[in-house]
């Protein structure tokens, strides 16, 4: 089923002058646009929300003017100064213009309700984004899903923010479920808060002091192998071909965005079972179900067999109680101080297709690829590296770097840890929230977010590439589910021995 074609109405962005030549009003533009957002001009976020009641849409649009309307980014569209570059330039907003309720098919809605808005969001990565006004849209749905009595598909720009930006203006926008009257509870601070080269000097002891200077050569080292590596996949280094890499990168390709909830307490049940870290879970789960559906399809009879691929994973640079201590800004009336915007490093992470007798062998794997990846400044240089190329080569090299190294990999890997309490949107109990995006040149983006004690997989997939992608879904769910099973057993087995 099509989507219908969004209704237009009239704009109501006043801006000093056009996109080009700004000269009255050069005083009144913001800060430049910074390399990593030009870097994403493609780069779209999708995020699904659902609701336990119906859409009350007098009280949706007063709360994202009083709420969201209010952040820089989101009263503000990019235009050029007279010297070329683009920036910020503030713009008054019309909430009406983007909040859009699509005429969809009754009958198709009738038939099922959750493949109408699948297929409707799905049109949305083939639709232009409105460049006249701020970049984000709230696209509803009012009638009920398997999932919620009302829906809302947000897209917005990658430019106005990072997941973690956009993740604190969720919190910022948002109340507790319990008590509307109070933000939600925050996720828990890492064990870790500090740079990844901060390390405690020893207080005594040659052995610890000569241990301490040797974490810092082998940090070094690991960092010069993965600079290394960053260079051979920009130049020359391809992932094999497999049934997830897509062959025709020139191609736009329409995103069939889709998800499924996962248990969180499962996932916290083999972290500690492993003694590891949940994103090490997370990363063991889809090495398992890549490889339940790799070889499945392909029809490989050779289990013994290997094969390395590459994701690409987006990493954010602020610190890590920087969550926190925007959203203390934020309740003390200081959300002017908080730094909006994207910052972004990647590291080049290796997934491994392969089937394991023992499904804790895939957890092991991810643990031992991510605590090597620990050790190393690679995301840092990939930060500087991108801005350094930006700036001396400009725009368009710098794009065509980055579009060549995301080509030479397979798919693209994230995620970010939700809200822990359910929580109100604009007077609205939320029941899920799906967030993906589209505009890599990948066939499949993988998409993990946690909300409550749920974890939603969340899959951005060429149509094409993947028309069995229920089947995919499926071999997630399965996988953690194989994968629990044995974290039992080895409780089970240490408990008798």
């Amino acid at each position: 089923m099509e989507a219908t074609t969004l209704r237009k109405r009239p704009l109501s962005i006043k801006t000093a002058a056009g996109r080009e030549g700004r000269t009255a009003a050069e005083a009144e533009l913001g800060e430049p646009v910074s390399p990593s957002a030009r870097l994403v001009e493609d780069f779209y976020i999708i995020v699904l929300m659902g609701a336990s009641t119906p859409l009350n849409l007098p009280a949706l649009r007063a709360g994202i003017e009083a709420q969201l309307a209010r952040y820089p980014h989101f009263r503000s569209i990019q235009v050029t100064d007279k010297d070329g570059e683009l920036r910020w330039a503030p713009t008054t907003v019309n909430v009406e213009n983007h909040l859009i309720r699509p005429t969809l098919d009754p009958a198709a809605v009738a038939a099922n309700p959750d493949k109408a808005v699948e297929d409707y969001v799905a049109s949305l990565s083939t639709l232009p984004m409105d460049r006249s006004q701020p970049l984000w849209e709230f696209h509803l749905f009012d009638f009920p899903t398997s999932e919620a009595t009302s829906t809302a598909a947000i897209r917005v720009h990658h430019s106005l923010g990072d997941g973690m930006s956009l993740l604190t203006l969720l919190m910022a926008c948002t109340r507790s479920a319990a008590d509307p009257t109070r933000l939600p509870a925050m996720p828990p601070l890492p064990s870790r808060t500090g740079a990844i080269y901060q390390r405690p000097r020893p207080s005594a002891g040659v052995l610890a002091y000569l241990l301490w200077v040797w974490s810092f050569v082998v940090l070094a080292w690991h960092t010069v192998v993965d600079v290394a590596g960053f260079f051979a996949t920009i130049l020359f280094l391809k992932d094999p071909h497999t049934l997830f890499k897509r062959v025709n990168h020139a191609e736009t390709q329409r995103k069939r965005i889709v998800h499924r909830r996962l248990s969180l307490d499962d996932v916290k049940f083999v972290k500690n079972a492993m003694k590891c870290t949940v994103n090490d879970v997370l990363i063991g789960v889809t090495y398992a179900a890549l490889s339940r559906y790799h070889f499945r399809k392909s029809g490989e009879t050779d289990t013994r067999k290997e094969i390395r691929v590459r994701s690409m994973l987006l990493v954010n640079l602020r610190p890590t109680t920087s969550l926190h201590a925007c959203v203390d800004m934020i309740k003390s009336g200081k959300e002017s101080h908080v730094k909006w915007g994207n910052e972004l490093g990647f590291i080049i992470l290796p997934f491994f297709i392969g089937m394991h007798s023992d499904p804790l062998d895939y957890v092991r794997k991810g643990k031992k690829v991510v605590d090597r990846k620990k050790s190393s400044l690679e995301v840092v240089f990939t930060h500087v590296a991108a801005e350094v190329i930006f700036k001396v080569f400009g725009l368009k090299a710098a794009s065509a770097i980055f579009h060549r190294m995301i080509s030479h990999t397979t798919i693209s890997f994230a995620n970010m840890t939700g809200p822990v309490e359910q929580v109100e949107f604009c007077g609205h109990p939320i029941v899920f929230i799906a967030p993906s995006g589209y505009g890599p040149p990948e066939a499949l983006t993988v998409n993990y977010q946690s909300y409550v004690n749920t974890i939603m997989i969340n899959l951005a997939l060429d149509e094409g590439h993947f028309p069995d992608y229920d089947e995919l879904l499926d071999d997630f769910v399965e996988s953690l589910e194989d994968i629990k099973d044995a974290a039992s057993r080895l409780g089970m087995h240490h408990g008798k021995a």
